[in-house]
């Protein structure tokens, strides 16, 4: 079994006046196929630059990023753009969607840049990636006509319609109530559980890292720790146990 990502002595560094910052300090680590990972770390860490990276918006300074056994490094802009819309799945902590847009129209944009598929195909992606999600009764909603939770399924239904290899999410939970927030990490949990879906989460909140199998932890630009969770929480069983909220 290869590794959807390998990463060899890593290294992003900026120019800040006459000083080179070093974002990532020589850092590695390897993701295998259906392995759901946080990435942890205080503001400056190096987690946004990791996420960059492993989203093909960045490209280190030095050191090399396979993605799913292509050397990312080696790319044009062209080319990266081209592997980001078909290996990976973006979920953001502002959901990222078109206003103006219906939900199953939100979820049909990355297959608009793909010739080789035909518009009613694209539909029917579309539909299957939002029952993923349990959203098909509101597949005709614009985003605002929907909750946080609900426009974050949608960002999570988009994410999926190209069957990535990846996905990649952003402080996905950080703009929903900690309700919301669990019903997410149930949903994720599933997606990589029943789906064997390979996720990467970045997340400040430990409590949100507790749902994932391991956490990569950042300070400096270096990982400082990459522990196994031998302790998964069960979002489902958070939620059971969470009090019923009455007017």
């Amino acid at each position: 079994m290869s590794s959807i990502v390998e990463i060899k002595n890593l290294v992003r560094a900026f120019k800040m006046g006459d000083e080179t910052v070093k974002a990532l300090n020589d850092i590695s680590f390897t993701i295998d196929p259906g392995e759901f990972i946080s990435i942890m770390g205080s503001s400056g860490s190096g987690k946004t630059t990791l996420l960059n990276i492993l989203g093909c918006l960045d490209k280190p300074t030095s050191g090399e990023y396979f993605l799913d056994g292509t050397n990312v490094g080696k790319l044009s802009k062209n080319e990266l753009a081209a592997l980001r819309n078909r290996k990976l799945g973006f979920v953001f902590q502002s959901y990222n969607l078109l206003a103006r847009t219906s939900a199953i129209e939100n979820v049909e944009l990355p297959l608009l840049y793909n010739n080789e598929i035909s518009a009613k195909e694209r539909k029917e992606k579309a539909l299957s990636a939002l029952e993923a999600v349990k959203l098909t009764n509101r597949m005709h909603h614009l985003p605002s006509q929907l909750s946080g939770g609900q426009q974050q399924r949608v960002a999570i239904a988009r994410a999926l319609v190209n069957d990535p290899v990846m996905i990649l999410a952003d402080e996905a939970t950080g703009n929903l109530d900690s309700r919301t927030s669990y019903e997410i990490m149930m949903l994720i949990q599933e997606l990589n559980n029943v789906h064997g879906k390979t996720i990467v989460f970045v997340t400040h909140e430990p409590d949100i890292a507790s749902f994932t199998k391991r956490t990569i932890t950042l300070r400096d630009g270096r990982i400082i720790k990459d522990d196994v969770n031998n302790n998964v929480r069960k979002a489902r069983d958070v939620l059971q146990n969470l009090p019923v909220l009455t007017e």
